[in-house]
């Protein structure tokens, strides 16, 4: 329709706006950057199913410029070592497993190591967790289990920045109006049940050594580390959903405001943008095309979850 078209212009048109503005001009990029999306374990799923992937992880980075692969859990250390290298860079979605013991943490952490050992050569390789994703980094960063119960199951916040913001990596591009937006607004959507204190954070020498902390929160009781960048890696996790202001409607605090809107995008494109500053490559064309999530179909599960759509793997 005329409306649909005038959505994705504008879109199109925000995007744009935001531009590789981070690329210094000279530097060699990928402007096809393909992005792994690391699937979890599901229990309640289709028969012969056991993994899932959120729909709204893979649009989000699609929107932004990029392809995206499932990375499959259960795989052999061999399988992600030559993964890694086809890939541009990784996110851990949100989720509900175990950050210690499940196929998404095990796979995790060998691409954790992998990255840091890629970035450390060179080889430039972005890292990005979200929610549960970002818990997880604490702990393969760590190597501590610091995580404290908190009354953030489903509640959209203001961002309370950090100095350390305004040398950050993440936010240097973004417009004023919408740092302030993010500063005063309820526009980042929290739906964890667990937290890293702020408290707990600087209290680890390795943590503190690591990251930088761009922005905390607070339940009413505990004030939480909320959005973080690694100081000398691209390294990058929050602790809340940019993704779902755009693609999710299943719950009523999910923010969908004008600045709700641009922040998904504004994310999505400096995470893309890091990515296209890794080289790796699939060996050939036909090997990328059937790694590609096009070779899946998601279902539209808005009814009974709290994703419109979630793709199923076996």
């Amino acid at each position: 329709s005329e409306i649909e078209m005038y959505g994705v212009l504008c879109f199109w048109v925000l995007l744009q706006a935001v531009s590789s503005a981070d690329i210094p001009t000279g530097v060699k990029t990928n402007d096809s950057p393909v992005i792994g999306v690391l699937a979890q374990e599901v229990y309640a799923a289709p028969s012969g199913k056991n993994a899932y992937i959120a729909a709204s992880y893979v649009k989000y980075l699609e929107s932004a410029g990029a392809k995206v692969v499932p990375v499959m859990i259960n795989r052999s250390e061999e399988e992600y070592t030559r993964l890694f290298k086809s890939l541009n860079g990784i996110l851990f979605p949100g989720g509900g497993v175990s950050i210690t013991s499940s196929g998404y943490a095990k796979a995790a952490g060998i691409f954790y190591r992998l990255a840091l050992e890629a970035n450390s050569k060179g080889d430039y390789f972005p890292v990005w967790g979200t929610c549960l994703g970002f818990e997880q980094l604490t702990l393969l960063t760590s190597e501590k289990l610091l995580l404290s119960h908190t009354n953030t199951s489903g509640v959209a916040l203001p961002l309370n920045f950090t100095s350390e913001v305004s040398d950050s990596r993440m936010f240097k591009d973004f417009p004023k109006d919408l740092m302030t937006s993010l500063a005063n607004e309820p526009l980042t959507e929290n739906s964890h049940q667990w937290s890293i204190t702020t408290e707990s954070f600087k209290g680890n020498e390795k943590l503190n050594k690591f990251y930088r902390i761009l922005s905390t929160n607070t339940d009413g009781q505990k004030e939480f580390v909320s959005t973080v960048e690694a100081y000398d890696y691209p390294v990058y996790g929050t602790q809340w959903h940019p993704e779902k202001n755009t693609f999710e409607w299943t719950r009523p605090y999910i923010p969908h405001t004008p600045s709700a809107i641009k922040t998904t995008f504004y994310m999505a494109d400096f995470f893309v943008n890091e990515a296209k500053k890794s080289l790796h490559s699939f060996s050939s064309q036909e090997e990328e095309q059937n790694a590609l999530i096009y070779n899946y179909s998601p279902s539209y599960t808005g009814k009974m979850s709290a994703f419109e759509q979630i793709y199923f793997f076996a």
